[in-house]
Protein backbone atom coordinates (compact mmCIF):
# COMPACT_ATOMS: atom_id res chain seq x y z
CA UNK A 1 0.00 0.00 0.00
CA UNK A 2 1.28 3.48 -0.79
CA UNK A 3 2.26 5.59 2.19
CA UNK A 4 1.24 8.78 0.38
CA UNK A 5 -2.09 10.40 1.19
CA UNK A 6 -4.22 13.48 0.68
CA UNK A 7 -2.37 15.31 3.45
CA UNK A 8 0.68 15.55 1.24
CA UNK A 9 1.86 18.93 0.02
CA UNK A 10 4.12 19.41 -3.00
CA UNK A 11 7.86 19.86 -2.51
CA UNK A 12 9.77 21.04 -5.57
CA UNK A 13 13.43 20.00 -5.72
CA UNK A 14 15.14 22.72 -7.75
CA UNK A 15 18.71 21.40 -8.03
CA UNK A 16 21.48 21.11 -5.47
CA UNK A 17 20.16 21.70 -1.94
CA UNK A 18 17.36 24.01 -3.03
CA UNK A 19 13.73 23.04 -2.52
CA UNK A 20 10.49 25.02 -2.44
CA UNK A 21 7.30 24.21 -0.56
CA UNK A 22 4.23 25.88 0.91
CA UNK A 23 3.31 25.00 4.50
CA UNK A 24 0.60 26.58 6.61
CA UNK A 25 0.11 29.31 4.01
CA UNK A 26 3.79 30.37 4.03
CA UNK A 27 6.26 29.88 1.18
CA UNK A 28 9.55 28.28 2.21
CA UNK A 29 12.84 27.85 0.34
CA UNK A 30 15.83 25.78 1.45
CA UNK A 31 19.48 26.70 0.79
CA UNK A 32 19.09 28.91 -2.31
CA UNK A 33 21.49 28.13 -5.18
CA UNK A 34 20.49 29.53 -8.59
CA UNK A 35 23.81 30.40 -10.29
CA UNK A 36 24.88 28.85 -13.55
CA UNK A 37 27.84 26.44 -13.71
CA UNK A 38 31.19 27.72 -12.46
CA UNK A 39 33.96 27.51 -9.88
CA UNK A 40 33.95 28.86 -6.33
CA UNK A 41 37.48 28.96 -4.90
CA UNK A 42 37.69 28.66 -1.12
CA UNK A 43 40.47 28.12 1.41
CA UNK A 44 39.71 24.40 1.71
CA UNK A 45 38.88 23.40 -1.86
CA UNK A 46 37.38 24.80 -5.03
CA UNK A 47 33.69 23.98 -5.39
CA UNK A 48 32.49 23.44 -8.96
CA UNK A 49 28.86 23.88 -9.92
CA UNK A 50 27.99 21.70 -12.91
CA UNK A 51 24.38 22.67 -13.69
CA UNK A 52 22.12 25.67 -13.13
CA UNK A 53 19.03 25.62 -10.94
CA UNK A 54 15.92 24.32 -12.67
CA UNK A 55 14.16 27.66 -12.13
CA UNK A 56 15.10 31.25 -11.38
CA UNK A 57 14.08 33.16 -8.24
CA UNK A 58 11.70 35.20 -10.38
CA UNK A 59 9.95 32.00 -11.46
CA UNK A 60 9.14 31.19 -7.84
CA UNK A 61 7.63 34.50 -6.85
CA UNK A 62 7.78 35.88 -3.30
CA UNK A 63 9.39 33.73 -0.60
CA UNK A 64 8.35 34.20 3.03
CA UNK A 65 11.10 32.22 4.78
CA UNK A 66 14.48 30.81 3.75
CA UNK A 67 15.68 27.80 5.75
CA UNK A 68 19.45 28.07 5.35
CA UNK A 69 21.51 25.22 6.77
CA UNK A 70 24.64 27.41 6.65
CA UNK A 71 25.92 30.45 4.81
CA UNK A 72 29.63 29.66 4.53
CA UNK A 73 29.73 27.27 1.55
CA UNK A 74 28.75 28.21 -2.00
CA UNK A 75 26.97 24.91 -2.61
CA UNK A 76 24.43 25.98 0.01
CA UNK A 77 24.32 29.70 -0.70
CA UNK A 78 25.71 30.86 -4.02
CA UNK A 79 25.88 34.40 -5.38
CA UNK A 80 22.31 34.59 -6.70
CA UNK A 81 21.04 32.86 -3.57
CA UNK A 82 22.77 35.43 -1.40
CA UNK A 83 21.24 38.24 -3.47
CA UNK A 84 17.80 36.68 -3.02
CA UNK A 85 18.02 36.95 0.77
CA UNK A 86 17.64 40.73 0.52
CA UNK A 87 14.10 40.21 -0.79
CA UNK A 88 13.05 37.62 1.81
CA UNK A 89 11.53 38.86 5.09
CA UNK A 90 13.13 36.12 7.22
CA UNK A 91 16.11 33.81 6.89
CA UNK A 92 16.55 31.15 9.57
CA UNK A 93 20.07 29.76 9.86
CA UNK A 94 22.93 28.99 12.26
CA UNK A 95 23.73 31.28 15.20
CA UNK A 96 26.88 32.42 13.39
CA UNK A 97 25.04 32.97 10.14
CA UNK A 98 22.42 34.99 11.97
CA UNK A 99 25.15 37.46 12.90
CA UNK A 100 26.83 37.50 9.48
CA UNK A 101 23.72 37.91 7.33
CA UNK A 102 22.19 40.98 8.94
CA UNK A 103 18.92 42.01 10.50
CA UNK A 104 16.64 39.83 8.34
CA UNK A 105 18.43 36.68 9.51
CA UNK A 106 17.80 34.84 12.77
CA UNK A 107 20.09 32.13 14.09
CA UNK A 108 18.67 29.07 15.83
CA UNK A 109 20.73 26.99 18.25
CA UNK A 110 19.85 23.34 18.89
CA UNK A 111 16.22 23.01 20.06
CA UNK A 112 15.68 26.76 19.92
CA UNK A 113 12.44 27.64 18.16
CA UNK A 114 10.59 30.53 16.61
CA UNK A 115 6.87 31.01 16.04
CA UNK A 116 5.70 32.22 12.63
CA UNK A 117 2.22 33.63 12.11
CA UNK A 118 0.11 31.78 9.55
CA UNK A 119 -1.93 33.91 7.13
CA UNK A 120 -5.06 31.94 8.03
CA UNK A 121 -4.50 32.23 11.79
CA UNK A 122 -2.47 30.09 14.15
CA UNK A 123 1.27 29.64 14.08
CA UNK A 124 4.04 27.46 12.69
CA UNK A 125 6.84 26.44 15.03
CA UNK A 126 10.28 26.13 13.43
CA UNK A 127 12.79 24.39 15.69
CA UNK A 128 16.54 24.35 15.07
CA UNK A 129 17.88 20.80 15.32
CA UNK A 130 21.40 19.32 15.42
CA UNK A 131 23.45 18.84 12.26
CA UNK A 132 27.14 17.96 11.91
CA UNK A 133 28.91 18.65 8.60
CA UNK A 134 31.23 15.66 8.60
CA UNK A 135 32.11 12.36 10.29
CA UNK A 136 32.71 12.62 14.03
CA UNK A 137 31.86 14.76 17.01
CA UNK A 138 30.70 18.34 16.59
CA UNK A 139 33.65 19.85 18.47
CA UNK A 140 36.03 18.12 16.02
CA UNK A 141 34.07 18.91 12.86
CA UNK A 142 32.85 22.51 13.28
CA UNK A 143 36.33 24.11 13.34
CA UNK A 144 36.92 22.59 9.89
CA UNK A 145 33.59 22.69 8.05
CA UNK A 146 31.63 25.16 10.18
CA UNK A 147 28.30 25.33 11.98
CA UNK A 148 25.24 23.75 10.38
CA UNK A 149 21.61 23.61 11.50
CA UNK A 150 18.60 21.52 10.51
CA UNK A 151 14.94 22.43 10.99
CA UNK A 152 11.71 20.79 12.12
CA UNK A 153 8.39 22.47 11.24
CA UNK A 154 5.26 21.73 13.24
CA UNK A 155 1.79 23.25 13.46
CA UNK A 156 -1.66 22.27 14.63
CA UNK A 157 -3.34 20.18 11.98
CA UNK A 158 -0.28 20.02 9.74
CA UNK A 159 2.27 17.25 9.14
CA UNK A 160 5.69 17.35 10.78
CA UNK A 161 8.44 18.37 8.36
CA UNK A 162 12.20 17.82 8.81
CA UNK A 163 14.82 19.67 6.74
CA UNK A 164 18.15 18.03 7.49
CA UNK A 165 20.64 20.58 6.20
CA UNK A 166 24.19 19.40 5.57
CA UNK A 167 24.18 16.69 8.22
CA UNK A 168 26.36 13.56 8.24
CA UNK A 169 25.48 12.33 11.73
CA UNK A 170 22.97 9.55 12.34
CA UNK A 171 23.43 10.20 16.08
CA UNK A 172 22.00 13.68 15.47
CA UNK A 173 19.11 12.05 13.59
CA UNK A 174 18.44 9.80 16.59
CA UNK A 175 18.29 12.86 18.88
CA UNK A 176 15.77 14.47 16.55
CA UNK A 177 13.72 11.27 16.41
CA UNK A 178 13.47 11.18 20.20
CA UNK A 179 11.66 14.52 20.11
CA UNK A 180 9.77 14.52 16.82
CA UNK A 181 9.30 11.02 15.33
CA UNK A 182 7.38 9.97 13.40
CA UNK A 183 8.10 12.58 10.72
CA UNK A 184 5.70 13.04 7.84
CA UNK A 185 7.97 14.65 5.24
CA UNK A 186 11.78 14.81 5.31
CA UNK A 187 13.81 16.92 2.93
CA UNK A 188 17.05 14.97 3.25
CA UNK A 189 20.35 16.44 2.12
CA UNK A 190 22.41 13.55 0.74
CA UNK A 191 24.88 13.18 -2.15
CA UNK A 192 27.86 11.94 -0.08
CA UNK A 193 30.06 14.98 -0.86
CA UNK A 194 33.73 14.18 -0.36
CA UNK A 195 37.10 15.87 -0.56
CA UNK A 196 40.30 13.82 -0.31
CA UNK A 197 41.88 16.50 1.92
CA UNK A 198 39.05 16.37 4.50
CA UNK A 199 38.43 13.51 6.94
CA UNK A 200 40.23 10.98 4.70
CA UNK A 201 37.57 11.43 2.04
CA UNK A 202 34.65 10.42 4.27
CA UNK A 203 31.27 11.95 3.35
CA UNK A 204 30.54 15.44 4.70
CA UNK A 205 26.77 14.82 4.36
CA UNK A 206 24.72 11.61 4.42
CA UNK A 207 25.44 9.04 1.74
CA UNK A 208 22.57 7.15 0.13
CA UNK A 209 22.56 4.22 2.55
CA UNK A 210 22.67 6.60 5.52
CA UNK A 211 19.75 8.58 4.06
CA UNK A 212 17.75 5.35 4.06
CA UNK A 213 18.83 4.69 7.66
CA UNK A 214 17.75 8.20 8.67
CA UNK A 215 14.36 7.51 7.09
CA UNK A 216 13.96 4.41 9.24
CA UNK A 217 15.14 6.13 12.43
CA UNK A 218 12.68 9.00 12.00
CA UNK A 219 9.77 6.87 10.77
CA UNK A 220 9.50 9.15 7.74
CA UNK A 221 6.43 8.72 5.55
CA UNK A 222 7.80 10.67 2.57
CA UNK A 223 11.38 11.60 1.65
CA UNK A 224 12.40 14.31 -0.81
CA UNK A 225 16.15 13.88 -1.45
CA UNK A 226 18.10 17.03 -2.30
CA UNK A 227 21.80 18.02 -2.38
CA UNK A 228 22.75 15.13 -4.71
CA UNK A 229 23.16 16.87 -8.08
CA UNK A 230 24.57 19.98 -9.77
CA UNK A 231 27.91 20.04 -7.87
CA UNK A 232 31.08 18.10 -8.72
CA UNK A 233 31.88 17.06 -5.14
CA UNK A 234 28.59 15.19 -4.70
CA UNK A 235 29.66 11.56 -5.24
CA UNK A 236 26.27 9.79 -5.11
CA UNK A 237 23.22 10.82 -7.09
CA UNK A 238 19.70 9.80 -7.96
CA UNK A 239 20.59 6.24 -9.04
CA UNK A 240 22.47 5.47 -5.81
CA UNK A 241 19.68 6.93 -3.70
CA UNK A 242 17.00 4.92 -5.44
CA UNK A 243 19.09 1.76 -5.14
CA UNK A 244 19.75 2.31 -1.42
CA UNK A 245 16.09 2.95 -0.62
CA UNK A 246 15.07 -0.08 -2.67
CA UNK A 247 17.61 -2.29 -0.88
CA UNK A 248 16.27 -1.09 2.48
CA UNK A 249 12.66 -1.78 1.46
CA UNK A 250 11.89 1.94 1.54
CA UNK A 251 11.40 2.77 -2.13
CA UNK A 252 7.74 3.62 -1.44
CA UNK A 253 8.86 6.43 0.87
CA UNK A 254 10.53 8.37 -1.94
CA UNK A 255 8.49 11.36 -3.09
CA UNK A 256 6.53 10.54 -6.22
CA UNK A 257 7.42 13.81 -7.96
CA UNK A 258 11.13 13.23 -7.21
CA UNK A 259 10.91 9.73 -8.67
CA UNK A 260 8.96 10.95 -11.70
CA UNK A 261 11.67 13.46 -12.58
CA UNK A 262 14.31 10.75 -12.97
Amino acid sequence: MSRHDANEFPVRALGGPTAFFEYGGLRFLTDPTFDGPGDYPSPGATLTKTAPGTVTPADLGPIDVVLLSHDEHADNLDNSGRALLADVPLTLTTPGGGKRLGEKATGLADWEHIELNRPDGGTITVTGVPAIHGPGQREEIEPITGQVVGFVLTADGLPTVYVSGDNASLDAVKEIAERFAPVDTAILFAGAPRFPVLFDGAPLVLDSAQAAQATQILGVRRVVPVHHDSWAHFTEGRDELHAAFTAAGLADRLDRDWVAHA
